[in-house]
């Protein structure tokens, strides 16, 4: 989308064409827009079409906000989700935090979020529709007189006075996602410096950050959305007592740990549980070991066993019922006896398909399991079960 465009989406005349566009579907595009062209300039139903459908993509990751909002293409791919973006708020909050700068804004969904906490934002991004956008967002949603938003190089921005730095580096290029953390714009190093240069900083990285790139002193934050692993964040000044974090949305239910030796193996239990991938992420599944009084299948599967049902927010509990050595013919045999029509199929550490597997049980009945395939300590099992109901 055109600068001018976007702009003009602005107006009365474009305000009122995206009102009309505020519950199309996609059925009934080419007759709206053969009509919509004939009261309105063809470049503004185009731009108008294009806002509308990504404020529709947008409800996944904003809610009712979306229907109010403006993105851009990259801006809706890149945006943290409201929810996660509440919690950071709300974290930043907590610390006091009055004034914050936050360095490459994107669209303006943190900066929106850390407002509505009565965080006083200077929101920063290089890119001049971007800013647009993002401006336009704080105005929409009622936080403009909280959001300053300044079209820069965030290397130019001067951040003395302020309580807090959040960066949220870019990383995707025109070519794809960028897996190395200095090759981030700006990179990871210079993230770092920044958000060492105040009271509190926050990073956000790929989730999938190897913990040996996680920088002396910083605590390291894995953030998932119900069971979807979203965001990894690194905080400077917060004082942790523990080096990392595990936090569940909604919730939010919050696990701080990483130094607890290697927990035990042993065979499998009664119960099984499925750590959080935030969990798993964080490594801190010794962390539900402890909590369940349990042991793990094999050093290394995330997957907790125990004899006793403990509820924990942090990982899904299964009560099983049967524990056999991994044979296709047996397990549909098991299938078949039982009348059982609904499979579940999770597996860690063994070479199995799910839906190639489903195919080869042909499941059919009133009944439902959940078949969970993994290596452990005495060789690849088969365990089935459901669950637990203790998942929070």
């Amino acid at each position: 989308m055109e600068i001018e465009s976007f702009r003009a989406l602005l107006t009365e005349q474009g305000q009122a064409l995206l009102a009309e566009l505020r519950e199309f579907t996609a059925d009934q595009e080419l007759a709206l827009a053969t009509r919509l062209r004939r009261e309105y300039p063809a470049e503004l139903v185009r731009a108008a079409f294009e806002q509308a459908r990504l404020r529709q993509r947008a409800e996944a990751k904003f809610g009712a906000d979306a229907r109010e909002m403006y993105f851009t293409q990259h801006g809706v791919e890149q945006a943290t989700r409201r929810s996660v973006a509440e919690w950071r708020a709300g974290r930043f909050a907590a610390l006091g935090v009055g004034r914050l700068a936050d360095l490459c804004c994107g669209i303006g969904g943190d900066a929106v979020a850390l407002a509505r906490a009565g965080i006083a934002v200077l929101a920063v991004d290089r890119d001049e529709l971007t800013c647009e956008v993002a401006r336009a967002n704080a105005a929409a949603l009622g936080v403009a007189e909280l959001v300053e938003v300044r079209c820069a190089d965030v290397a130019d921005v001067d951040t003395d006075g302020f309580d807090a730095v959040f960066t949220d580096p870019a990383r995707r290029t025109s070519r794809g996602r960028v897996f190395d953390p200095e090759a981030y714009s700006p990179p990871l190093s210079w993230a770092v410096e920044a958000a060492r240069r105040t009271p509190f900083g926050a990073l956000k990285v790929a989730p999938g950050i190897p913990h040996e790139l996680v920088p002396e002193g910083a605590e390291a934050e894995w953030v998932s959305d119900r069971g979807e692993v979203k965001e990894a964040v690194l905080w400077f000044g917060t004082a942790a007592a523990e080096p990392y974090r595990a936090t569940l949305l909604p919730g939010p239910h919050s696990l701080a740990g990483g130094a607890l030796p290697d927990p035990p193996v042993g065979p499998v239990g009664r119960y099984l549980y499925e750590p959080d991938g935030a969990v798993i992420r964080g490594r801190m599944v010794a962390e539900v070991v402890e909590s369940t009084n349990g042991r793990l299948i094999d050093p290394m599967i995330a997957y907790v066993t125990s004899d006793e049902l403990r509820p924990t927010p942090y990982a899904h509990a299964y009560e099983l019922t049967d524990v056999l050595p991994y044979n296709v013919k047996k397990l549909k045999a098991l299938v078949k006896e039982r009348r059982i029509g609904t499979v579940v199929i999770k597996k860690r550490g063994a070479s199995v398909v799910p839906e190639e597997l489903r195919r080869q049980l042909k499941p059919a009945g009133p009944n439902a399991v959940t078949v969970i395939v993994a290596r452990t300590a005495a060789g690849p099992v088969m365990m089935l079960g459901q669950p637990a109901g203790l998942a929070m």
